[in-house]
């Protein structure tokens, strides 16, 4: 999970230097946004299966 949450910070990261240097709709960016949502989904996910083996 640790992991999980480094790579969503880069990504994040990443999607804002492309949002700067490209634009909110280029290509560049929208890709990375894609890959953003995909982390972040999959962090949600882990979170919630976390959640129902603790409890």
């Amino acid at each position: 999970m640790f992991i999980l949450k480094i790579a969503i910070e880069l990504k994040r990261r990443k999607m804002t230097t492309l949002a700067n240097r490209h634009g909110f709709t280029a290509w560049e960016t929208v890709k990375c946004s894609q890959e953003l949502d995909q982390l972040l989904n999959s962090y949600q996910k882990s979170k919630e299966r976390r959640l129902k083996w603790v409890n």
